[in-house]
């Protein structure tokens, strides 16, 4: 998924009130000071610290509060700087766009593609694959950004990083579709290149953990990719393996 204009560097200010943002635009922080939204409900840890690099796209739509949406911070380990893609919005299209180009070999081979439809108990498949040949694929999407340093596992990508009950709900609507002998698939997108393994973080939310171990003890299937990420696009890089 490439960018349709050129992302705009700047230092970020501060974070506030989980949607917004103070980023000061040009590389070294001087330019102007804009209020960005934050495409990111989560708790960002790591990624929000004052003065680290982020980059900044233009809205287009005219009907949109904001000039400016963040898209990609920052997080230093060990002296290096690694780009994260932080607008969780955008993790269904870079997975629909893999699956459209046989990027992710498991879920080839249906012969549509349908967004948000409703399922379950008020809720909506982020991505429902169908075929003539063979059950529905119900497939779900988060966004995973965290990685902690100091944390129990330095080098995963971790998910949640924050207390997630609609998570949870997710998990057990696919352990549903599971149950009900159709295929579900937990798809879990590192938007990230800088991880050595994915897995949860169950001392940030226990019942997130609990809950994916019921879904996948129901034969919900748990499918890892990371991503490249740049000013220019993000797009999906590979497989990524799971300490579950």
């Amino acid at each position: 998924m490439r960018y349709p204009a050129p992302l705009v560097e700047g230092r970020l200010l501060r974070r506030y009130k989980r949607f917004l943002a103070d980023v000061a635009l040009g590389a070294d922080g001087a330019g102007e000071s804009v209020v960005a939204h934050c495409g990111n409900p989560g708790s960002m840890i790591g990624l929000a610290d004052p003065g680290s690099a982020v980059w900044l796209a233009r809205n287009a739509n005219p009907k949109a509060k904001l000039d400016w949406r963040w898209e990609i911070a920052t997080q230093t380990i060990d002296g290096a700087a690694h780009p994260v893609g932080i607008n969780t919005g955008l993790a269904n299209r870079i997975v629909e766009g893999a699956i459209a180009a046989g990027r992710i070999a498991p879920l080839a081979g249906y012969e549509s593609l349908r967004r948000e439809v409703k399922y379950g108990a008020n809720s909506r498949i982020d991505l429902l694959l169908e075929s003539r040949t063979a059950p529905p694929c119900y497939v779900e999407v988060k966004s995973v950004t965290l990685r902690r340093p100091e944390g129990p596992d330095p080098a995963a990508a971790e998910f949640p990083d924050a207390v997630t009950a609609r998570g949870a709900k997710h998990l057990a609507e696919l352990a549903a579709r599971a149950q009900a002998g159709e295929r579900a698939v937990m798809v879990y997108l590192v938007q990230r290149a800088d991880c050595a393994h994915f897995r949860l973080a169950d001392d940030i939310d226990p019942a997130y953990a609990h809950a994916f171990a019921q879904a996948t003890g129901a034969g919900v299937e748990v499918l890892c990719y990371d991503c490249l990420v740049a000013p220019e696009g993000i797009e999906l890089n590979g497989p990524l393996a799971t300490a579950l």
